[in-house]
């Protein structure tokens, strides 16, 4: 696989990471008291036995900082605060600081340092955060990356990227997503469920909860115009969990219905299969739906999706709650393969399905089985256990770098032939391993497994969904909780469908980046396009 392109999807992550915190109005040393780690693709330029006194990923951390801020080395030694937050016990002096960036660091892990710091300072910018320290945004932009913004900004102005044409689109793909549902009232009822949805997209837009945000949306549209916030928990209990997913299927039916014309829309497709957690901090005594999470103590409501990957327009196409197991509950042992047909049933019914990407906490025969019985290519990384641990030696005995080892699949559901495919690791020196049921010789072997590194989309979208979309609640009402989602759900995809637009308009590419962010389109979704009768 090919590793460069692993380094460049973990500092995109870092960059999201630390956005993700300062959004909440946190300080940057406070973002990076809480970074995670991906530093697994980056290797130390010190051996082991050079006499640094100075953790790598602590310095790792500390040249992210100085990226961010722009501040010089003797800025940097100053400020003696930060060393705990990026991992150090002391900020060095300039001379250590100098050596380490022109000696301990190689060109990869400068390139890392640069990308991902750069990226958070382009999304601050651009989302309008107050956050102290951060560098202005043109110092970040490359000339070259200059000239392809203002290209795309003269094709943007050629397409008429006006406000008019973008409140057109975003009313299109609004108008297929929302008039699947039907929560049931009256039609004697102070309010349709248009203005339900309106609320709901404004929390998610503000990022609060219902009661404040039912009030600062009547202060923002008039009081006689948006429901009190009481008024609309009742009406979301009035959603079937049932029939809301199958109007989410019908939403997403549409929303395909708008692009198969398009001949940019790209068939059959790759999709990345995942489970996401939003937390849970309540009582769990009669909380059925809520999982413990493998962070230890903590809970978590569980929901699986299913969403396009690659070089195509990426929407969700499924969405299916997880319910486990628990200690404070009399559920059945989640089978996750179970998840899986479901999930991909669904997005069948919609859109062939060439190739199905999960990680390993997939990798079981009968989710193997269940993929190929649906007729579909899966390719998923595999748990290193005995057997593969003696191929791996007798690779390594043999002074090979790729294998290819036939096997199959015998459960319950049926059987197939499939195949381990033993690959350099792209994090570290040893091999990975990922199962397939597609026919893969020992020459195509590293290059068919770098079509798994797509599936990072599905962590970005996951991450827009929750931070971009998705309303805060304490309910404990599961009602409450799997309409949030999915209506989160609905947004994220209501913004990729409008994206998409805008760009077959133009007659433009369609690459991952879109021209119209979450937050413009959310605005949109949540002023009244759609007049009541």
């Amino acid at each position: 696989m090919d590793s460069s392109a692993d380094r460049l999807t973990d500092a995109f992550l870092v960059g999201l990471d630390l956005r993700e915190h300062l959004q909440f109005g946190n300080s940057l040393v406070a973002a990076f008291e809480e970074l995670e780690a991906r530093f697994d693709t980056l290797e130390d330029g010190y051996p082991e036995w050079h006499p640094a006194p100075h953790p790598f990923h602590g310095m790792l951390k500390l040249f992210i900082y100085r990226e961010i801020t722009g501040d010089t080395y003797r800025e940097l030694q100053e400020q003696q605060k930060l060393a705990s937050a990026v991992g150090l016990n002391r900020i060095p002096d300039e001379s250590v600081l100098s050596r380490t960036w022109r000696h301990r660091f190689d060109y990869a892990t400068r390139d890392f340092i640069k990308r991902g710091a750069h990226l958070l300072v382009k999304e601050v910018h651009k989302d309008g955060l107050s956050v102290e320290g951060i560098r202005p945004k043109h110092e970040v932009i490359s000339p070259q990356e200059h000239d392809v913004k203002e290209s795309k900004k003269a094709k943007a102005k050629e397409a008429r990227f006006d406000d008019k044409e973008i409140s057109r689109t975003t009313r299109l793909a609004r108008e297929h997503c929302f008039t699947p549902f039907d929560s049931g009232r009256a039609d004697n009822s102070s309010y349709d469920d248009s203005r339900f949805f309106e609320l709901q997209t404004f929390m998610g837009m503000v990022g609060c909860g219902t009661a404040q945000g039912a009030a600062r949306f009547q202060y923002r549209r008039g009081k006689e115009y948006g429901p009190h916030g009481d008024t609309h928990l009742r009406a979301v209990k009035q959603f079937e969990a049932d029939s809301f997913l199958d109007g989410f299927q019908t939403a997403t039916d549409r929303l395909l219905s708008v692009i198969e014309s398009e001949v940019t829309f790209r068939r059959p497709v790759t999709v990345a299969l995942d489970i996401t957690t939003v937390p849970y901090f309540g009582n769990v005594e009669g909380m059925s739906m809520v999982s413990g999470t493998k962070d230890g103590d903590r809970r978590a409501f569980k929901f699986a999706t299913l969403s396009i990957v690659g070089q195509n327009i990426p929407l969700v196409l499924a969405v299916e709650p997880v319910r486990e197991s628990s200690a404070w509950d009399n559920n059945p042992p989640n089978r996750i393969h179970r998840v899986v047909r479901r999930l991909v049933r669904q997005a069948k019914e919609h859109v062939p399905i060439e190739m199905v990407l999960c990680d390993r906490e997939f990798d079981s025969m009968r989710v193997f089985q269940t993929l190929s019985n649906l007729g579909v290519n899966y390719l998923i990384p595999k748990r290193i256990t005995g057997p593969e641990r003696k191929a791996i030696e007798k690779m390594e005995e043999d002074d090979k770098e790729v294998a290819v080892e036939s096997a199959s699949v015998h459960v319950e559901q049926g059987s197939h032939a499939m195949q381990f495919l033993y690959v350099p690791s792209t994090k570290t020196d040893g091999t990975t391993v990922f199962a397939t049921n597609a026919r893969v010789t020992p020459v195509e072997a590293e290059a068919f497994c770098r079509r798994y590194s797509s599936r990072w989309q599905i962590e970005n979208e996951y991450k827009s969904i929750k931070h971009d979309f998705l309303a805060k609640t304490s309910s404990k009402d599961y009602r409450v909780r799997l309409f949030y989602f999915v209506f989160a759900v609905l947004l994220y995809n209501i913004w990729r469908l409008t994206d998409f637009l805008l760009k077959a308009a133009a007659d433009g590419e369609m690459d991952y980046a879109p021209v119209i962010t979450a937050g413009e389109c959310v605005e949109l979704v949540s002023s009244a396009l759609l007049p009541p009768d």
